[in-house]
């Protein structure tokens, strides 16, 4: 996993706790890096949970409301660090169905070793979307906190679904996304 998230993750600690407990969740994970990630640098994605689990510890708040609340975040860094890739995009919609064929590819020709969840897309009414995420690993709330984050950026009234599959590991998960349409 790329060091951008886990720096970002640690900069939300910092700003929605205190620095303090984000210093103590570093100190109590088990972190071969010992809590030092270089935006560049790829990483294990074990540290990222335990660094949740650890704050999930702290806070009292449970880890899956933590990854949901962190992928809303991370949203909108991404949209203020890569503006580039929201320029020209007007909808959620929009901007979710270029995320493996536009978006990815970029990151794969910037990080090579990048290993990135797959996402398909159908839309079988212009306001309804199925968006499915699969991954290696288990983020399927990161992920539905990204998609509302989305939602939030692009300042749309949309219903989200969710349906977890069972897989052998990581996450299997359809969304489903409906525009709610004033009558």
């Amino acid at each position: 996993m790329k060091g951008v998230v886990f720096r970002e993750f640690i900069d939300m600690v910092e700003s929605s706790f205190s620095p303090e407990i984000a210093d103590s969740i570093i100190e109590l994970s088990d972190l071969s890096t010992g809590g030092a990630y270089t935006s560049v640098g790829t990483y294990d994605h074990r540290e990222i949970i335990q660094l949740v689990s650890r704050l999930s510890e702290r806070t009292g708040i449970a880890v899956p409301d933590l990854l949901r609340a962190f992928g809303n975040h991370l949203l909108g860094r991404f949209a203020a660090l890569y503006p580039s890739h929201f320029i020209g995009r007007n909808s959620t919609f929009d901007f979710l169905s270029i995320l493996d064929n536009k978006i990815h590819v970029e990151v794969k020709k910037l990080y090579p070793d990048a290993e990135l969840p797959v996402f398909d897309h159908s839309s079988p009414d212009p306001n309804v979307m199925a968006f499915v995420y699969r991954s290696k690993r288990p983020f399927a709330d990161l992920a539905e906190g990204l998609i509302r984050g989305c939602i939030a950026y692009f300042n749309e009234n949309i219903d989200m679904q969710r349906e977890d599959y069972p897989c052998e590991e990581g996450a299997h998960t359809r969304f489903m996304l409906r525009k709610m349409v004033n009558v």
